[in-house]
């Protein structure tokens, strides 16, 4: 009995199969995509020594398990089509179904390369309803670590096909991309989506990957001890940094009273008056972190009572618990997405409604992000929830840290190598086409670095895959925060210009964003663009067409005649302006550095910038701002210039 004990426990430790049967990871499955016209990996795990059969396309691959227990065989190359079956035997037999050979990307980043269809499903509302691509698949992976090593498998998913009920699970930018492709070349796409919202690049990138960045290293070594890590699960159970989190359903007024605030039965005393939208800290509510819970009476029509609704709040600092005549209809636990309840048939009620939402803030201002929907809708009736409310302070949180002002917050998802070693590493035997990237917010304070990790992560990729220089395609960050209309410094852009340098890597393209960042919102509604301009520069890189992909990217630069002559790349039919203004954003400065905004004009392929008061210009910046006001260099192809700076 304790011999058998011990091998069940080894088998738990090492991830081999308890039960000695053909085991397959959860990549190959039924409905999977195969990159087509390569030779193609498929592997698992069985009892030590068996003979394992793998039956595909009318050829059989033999192969015989190690002492580890791990199989793997070849496939030969197969070119687009399905849908295929796949037989695999050992001492079972498992039967795999609906596969399909086209191309497979890899798709990663963090929460925009996330955001799901479902998030941006008013603006395509009509792209969901068309979406019947049964041969556009998406595999989603869940957010995993793994702080001691990379593992060998995944615990769920499933491909599913783009269809209006799936494709809400698909992420945005990834299915435009992947219609644009399948549109043009007919071959399906397969998308395997491994994205983390708020992540560092770093925790996407292997150990091996980050050799050359020693205090990453030695933070792996560190993290490996497992004594050390639960150092801080100690601290956080028992100190300030989470205990803020859990406290409010115990504090809050608004729910340990006789009756719950958004009880209708609840009558309301001493509430006072405030707009939506708007922060509270910018309405006289001084400094609050903690939760404001907000009222207003609605009176609806009969013609809106007999259907679905929605209701829409449009973002929400930080979190928010939305209820409507005393039922809760949505709940959001973070800041970014938009917030979108959908109201069941019969909950509204022809006249007085009552709308009460608790929204709780940790830090910063609280409430509710200007210039967004704030409206009920149903059918073609809408209530505008724009204007004054009610508002009460539910709780009030104490200042989150220790006496000596230290935060014990420890993110396992932001530490080097984490992700990768849970998300990517499991996948990295599976034969692809190329990598989309949209990351880069949560680096954004650590330029000078992230000029040396990214060209670092697309060649540990490529070393991981082991298939060559594979195309590695990357979106530039949009504009986001608020504008300046003085030349100033700015942490995106000097951010973005260490993702441009990354073109220097071979086999790489950059889709340039700029134009369609939203000043308030880090998660802007506009991903269709994204996934278009990610899809022309496949076409170019890895499909081999003769297109011009890129806005106009800046080469070099004269000076003549106290006037700038700016050279660029990817001018395609020529340079434009999309609004047929002179150029905008740029700003020029002498050997002080202070810049002013400058004079520009179009002359032919090249752009001359100029300002009477600075009779010897150095430098040049062009929408060097974090959010610039109008960025509006194009070619004639409708694609951005990409932000720079030349002669500092």
């Amino acid at each position: 009995m304790k011999q058998i004990l011990t091998l069940a426990a080894a088998c738990l430790i090492t991830g081999l199969p308890a039960i000695a049967q053909v085991k397959l990871p959860r990549l190959i499955s039924d409905s999977m995509v195969l990159q087509r016209d390569a030779g193609l990996n498929i592997w698992g795990w069985a009892s030590k020594g068996e003979e394992v059969s793998v039956k595909f396309n009318g050829k059989t691959y033999h192969t015989k398990t190690g002492n580890e227990g791990q199989w793997k065989v070849r496939l030969s190359p197969t070119p687009a089509g399905g849908p295929y079956t796949m037989e695999i035997t050992g001492k079972n037999r498992i039967v795999l179904r609906d596969i399909l050979l086209g191309d497979v990307w890899i798709c990663s980043g963090q929460s925009n390369m996330v955001h799901q269809m479902r998030l941006h499903s008013v603006r395509y509302e009509d792209e969901i309803a068309r979406s019947n691509y049964p041969e556009i698949r998406h595999f989603w992976i869940p957010t995993l670590t793994d702080l001691q090593g990379p593992r060998t498998d995944l615990p769920t998913g499933y491909w599913k096909a783009a269809n209006p009920r799936d494709v809400l699970d698909f992420s945005a930018v990834a299915y435009f991309f992947a219609k644009d492709i399948y549109e043009k070349f007919h071959v399906p796409i397969g998308l395997i989506n491994a994205s983390v919202g708020g992540t560092p690049i770093e925790a996407w990138t292997s150990e091996e990957g980050l050799r050359e960045f020693p205090d990453l290293v030695k933070t792996i070594q560190k993290n490996k001890d497992t004594a050390y890590i639960n150092s801080f699960t100690r601290r956080n159970s028992s100190g300030s940094a989470g205990a803020n989190l859990a406290a409010p359903m115990r504090r809050d007024k608004g729910l340990t009273g006789p009756t719950p605030w958004y009880d209708p039965a609840y009558i309301p005393k001493g509430w006072k008056q405030i707009a939506i939208p708007g922060y509270w800290e910018d309405q006289g509510v001084k400094d609050l972190n903690g939760s404001v819970w907000y009222r207003k009476e609605i009176d609806v029509p009969t013609s809106m009572t007999d259907r679905p609704a929605k209701v829409f709040m449009g973002r929400i600092v930080d979190a928010d618990f939305l209820y409507l005549n005393g039922r809760l209809i949505g709940n959001t636990t973070y800041m970014y997405p938009q917030r979108r309840y959908a109201v069941p048939a019969g909950l509204l009620k022809p006249g007085k409604n009552i709308l009460v939402i608790r929204v709780i803030n940790n830090a910063g201002k609280g409430g509710f992000v200007p210039d967004k929907p704030y409206s009920l809708i149903a059918g073609k009736d809408t209530i505008d929830l724009k204007g004054y409310w009610q508002y009460k302070v539910g709780e009030v949180f104490a200042p989150r840290s220790d006496p000596g002002g230290r935060s014990f917050g420890f993110s396992v998802q932001n530490q080097p190598a984490s992700l990768y070693n849970a998300m990517l590493a499991p996948v990295s035997p599976y034969a692809i086409k190329g990598f989309l990237w949209y990351q880069g917010e949560a680096n954004t304070g650590r330029t000078a670095e992230y000029v040396k990790l990214q060209p670092a992560m697309i060649a540990d990729w490529r070393d991981k895959w082991k298939e060559g220089n594979l195309p590695f395609l990357y979106v530039q960050l949009p504009g986001f925060g608020d504008y300046n209309y003085l030349p100033s410094e700015s942490q995106w852009a000097a951010f973005r210009e260490a993702q441009l340098s990354s073109l220097k890597v071979p086999n790489t393209a950059m889709a340039v964003a700029i134009d369609l960042g939203e000043w308030n919102d880090l998660h802007p509604d506009r991903k269709k663009d994204v996934g278009d301009r990610l899809a022309m520069a496949a076409e170019r890189l890895a499909y081999g067409e003769n297109i011009i992909y890129s806005g106009p990217v800046y080469r070099s630069f004269t000076i003549k005649d106290g006037k700038i002559v700016l050279s660029f790349d990817d001018t395609g039919g020529g340079l434009i302006t999309k609004d047929g203004e002179d150029p905008q954003e740029f700003a020029i400065a002498g050997k002080d550095k202070k810049f002013v905004w400058a004079n520009a004009r179009i002359e032919g392929d090249k752009v001359v910038v100029w300002n009477e008061a600075v009779k010897d210009p150095q430098f040049v910046r062009y929408a060097w701002a974090d959010e610039p006001v109008n960025p509006n260099l194009y070619n004639t192809e409708g694609l951005p210039a990409s932000p720079f700076r030349a002669g500092e």
